[in-house]
């Protein structure tokens, strides 16, 4: 008997994770990878307010659909186990009743190999209104081997400075929008948090870390003045043999000079040897450009 249970912050990312690795495949044909749904809901820019709304299918105890939004709250994801496509109609339905709608159209993101719940869409007047290309790079068809420019060097990151990885995610994200990085409070020495974490204490965030995030992977990397001016996080999942890149951003002063083709390097000669096959990215050029042979597609549907 199938049931439903909306998503609780507190005790159910554990769930959320589960499923998205059990039915987790390269080409992402049910559903985002793993990631994807904790990163958002543990970083500071993320609404929070309407997370009960997401909602999962239950076969007895094990999850096997989930609806979930990232953001904005008008853009709505799906995961779907195989076995379960006919699930994909009322999934649909509850998507678009279920969530407010504010000023934004509402829009249902799936990715190309998402077959059933496409047609479903379809059958309820939804039409592709654009896609959005996402790269991948695969281990097992080359290798990245960018060099570090001269007068740049990488910082160990279980050591690093919490207070300088945060303006670099500052400065490389928020600046130009926001303005200039200012010393909240964040103490200056490392007091046992990663940089990420800090990095979200800067924001105001008030969530927990991620709790499968790998820290230990992060790769930064320093200009002569020992400025952290590029910084990539890393997740890896080993069981789905997934290296999931987030976020990646080189501080303005410091772009153009090869510095994320040399931290994704970096991170291929550290993954790779561990067993990654897949590495992600992001849609810009650049990532077809240093040698990222795939695409995922996600497309995003609407009512026109």
């Amino acid at each position: 008997m199938i049931t439903t249970k909306q998503f609780q912050l507190l005790t159910d990312i554990e769930l959320v994770y589960g499923l998205m690795t059990d039915v987790y495949n390269h080409e992402e044909t049910n559903g985002p990878a793993e990631p994807f749904f904790e990163y958002a809901v543990t970083s500071p820019w993320m609404e929070k307010d309407f997370l009960r709304l997401n909602r999962f299918w239950m076969d007895g105890d094990t999850p096997v659909a989930f609806v979930f939004y990232e953001q904005p709250v008008t853009a709505l994801y799906f995961v779907l186990r195989p076995g379960y496509e006919y699930l994909a109609g009322e999934m649909i339905e509850y998507a678009e009743t279920a969530y407010p709608r504010f000023e934004d159209p509402m829009e249902l993101v799936l990715i190309a190999g998402q077959t059933a719940l496409i047609e479903a869409a379809k059958a309820r007047g939804y039409e592709l209104a654009y896609e959005e290309p996402t790269h991948y790079f695969d281990f097992r068809e080359g290798k990245l081997e960018y060099p570090l420019p001269a007068g740049y060097h990488f910082v160990d990151p279980i050591t690093a400075d919490p207070l300088k990885s945060a303006r670099c995610l500052w400065d490389g994200f928020n600046r130009e929008e926001l303005g200039e990085f200012k010393d909240w409070d964040v103490p200056a020495k490392n007091d046992g948090r990663s940089p990420f974490e800090l990095y979200q204490n800067v924001l105001g965030a008030t969530i927990a870390p991620a709790p499968h995030a790998s820290y230990e992977y992060t790769t930064i990397i320093a200009d002569e003045n020992e400025n952290y001016v590029c910084f990539s996080g890393m997740w890896w999942c080993q069981k789905t043999r997934l290296a999931y890149m987030e976020p990646l951003c080189t501080v303005p002063e410091h772009q153009h000079k090869g510095l994320a083709a040399a931290a994704l390097s970096h991170h291929d000669s550290i993954l790779r040897p561990l067993g990654a096959e897949i590495m992600t990215g992001g849609g810009n050029d650049f990532y077809k450009k240093i040698g990222y042979q795939h695409t995922h597609l996600y497309g995003h549907y609407r009512k026109l």
